[in-house]
């Protein structure tokens, strides 16, 4: 049995924003995405981080009229929990990213440190531009210095959130709208 009951979660939770909002939000994104690439050479590489980023990345892909070279990254902090830990690149990309435009989607800008890891490396491959996109961005102040998003869905407070691609204990990445535990 789970330690963690996702029903029990949701009894204690708010919904931030529905699906409607969050469809919204990301058709607003796909306009913004087409203008930044409208002058690409060559697709850009969207390279969503797994596992929370795949539902949000979907969408985006088809909110946007860009041709993109898809690729995925798994990197990771949490482990199944809802504390961080050391940064873990679990999978790179296979798409050789040297001289590439790099668009990274994943589903939530926290604190930033694993954003931060993927773009380093991402830089580090010799990528000629790397741009974040997510679909939620929690509002206080420990995020990594300087660091941000260039393309924000929504704003979520700084609570525990899950929903759409976020998970409550690797349950609830599939609903469809982003919930928040009671304080």
């Amino acid at each position: 049995m789970n330690a963690h009951p996702l029903s029990e979660a949701l009894q204690h939770s708010d919904r931030l924003w529905s699906r409607e909002q969050l469809f919204a939000a990301i058709a607003r994104l796909g306009r913004e995405l087409d203008l930044a690439y409208a002058s690409a050479e060559q697709p850009p590489v969207f390279l969503t981080v797994m596992n929370g980023g795949m539902f949000f990345g979907a969408y985006l892909a088809h909110a946007s009229k860009v041709d993109y070279h898809f690729d995925y990254v798994h990197a990771t902090r949490y482990r199944s929990g809802t504390m961080g830990h050391a940064l873990e690149l679990v999978k790179a990309p296979r798409t050789p990213l040297h001289g590439r435009d790099v668009l990274i989607v994943d589903d939530i800008l926290d604190e930033g440190k694993t954003l931060v890891m993927v773009r380093d490396w991402c830089l580090a491959q010799g990528a000629s531009s790397v741009r974040i996109a997510v679909l939620a961005e929690k509002k206080h102040d420990r995020c990594v210095p300087g660091f941000k998003a260039d393309f924000v869905g929504v704003e979520v407070a700084d609570r525990y959130v899950y929903g759409f691609g976020m998970d409550y204990y690797e349950q609830g990445r599939s609903l469809d709208a982003i919930y928040a535990l009671k304080d």
